[in-house]
């Protein structure tokens, strides 16, 4: 039977690795990635759940699914031309990603597939820095938590406890990672930005709320707050945090055994390990 061994929460903003080729392995991005990769990497998964929010690369709006899951035996990408980013082939765990969107149908999610697809910097990102050889075959669930209206924070939760389900009761023994992509408060290009930034951290004091949920694995109280007006006034990015309460789903309460923010980017790095 497969399990799910750990979780983790990273940003992907597209600048980040041309930053990182900029600045090098010492500055704080990278490593912040590489206390990441390591513990990835400790657990040796045989394939990696990603919660992500397409950027309208991957579905646009005359087919945006809310709730979606990518079946295939690979993708590939940035399809976004994201700078510093070469080009990758991923696999795709199929079995895995079939048996998610059939357990998922099965117990009321009216789930949407793709199975001819690229991804964005929102996906490769991520993997870019923590697999580098990009060897771990992912399941890449697409929640569509920017173009409103966006998914209730419950629903995703809910989700998210329909995934760990799905992996749960999986045939294959398999070590399964959990991964959420995305930022906490950003804002790009509208008022909420920051002053003469046309992109950055729209509520400071909304990330440092969120992280205190989640450093004390207070489920109940963050889906409380994270409403769809708190969300829309965190940032037109902010719904992205949906992904973060859909792993929540996946882990139930547990406390991360690593988190760390970049407040300046709205963004946070978290570890959730009950192996260590």
């Amino acid at each position: 039977m497969a399990e799910i061994v750990a979780a983790f929460g990273l940003p992907h903003t597209p600048s980040l690795p041309a930053q990182v080729a900029r600045e090098g392995p010492t500055s704080e991005t990278a490593q912040l990635f590489a206390r990441v990769q390591h513990e990835l990497e400790t657990v040796e998964p045989d394939a990696l759940v990603i919660f992500d929010s397409d950027h309208l690369n991957t579905f646009f709006l005359d087919n945006l699914p809310l709730l979606s899951v990518g079946v295939a035996s690979s993708t590939a990408g940035p399809n976004d031309g994201t700078p510093a980013m070469p080009r990758y082939e991923i696999p795709v765990d199929e079995h895995l990603a079939q048996q998610v969107r059939g357990y998922g149908i099965e117990h009321g999610f009216d789930l949407g597939v793709t199975q001819e697809f690229e991804v964005d910097h929102s996906v490769l990102v991520p993997l870019h820095f923590v697999t580098p050889r990009m060897q771990v075959p992912i399941v890449p669930v697409f929640i569509a938590g920017i173009v409103p209206p966006i998914p209730q924070a419950r629903r995703c939760l809910a989700l998210g406890q329909a995934v760990r389900g799905a992996v749960e009761s999986f045939p294959q023994a398999s070590r399964v990672a959990v991964l959420a992509s995305g930022s906490i408060s950003l804002d790009i290009g509208s008022p909420l930005a920051p002053p003469g930034q046309i992109a950055g951290t729209a509520d400071m004091a909304w990330l440092q709320e969120v992280l205190g949920y989640l450093k004390r694995a207070a489920v109940d109280d963050l889906l409380n707050a994270a409403t769809t007006d708190r969300l829309a006034r965190a940032g037109n990015i902010a719904g992205e945090l949906l992904n973060w309460i859909a792993l929540l789903g996946c882990i139930g309460s547990r406390k991360p055994s690593f988190l760390e923010a970049q407040a300046g980017h709205g963004d946070a790095y978290a570890v959730w390990r009950w192996d260590a």
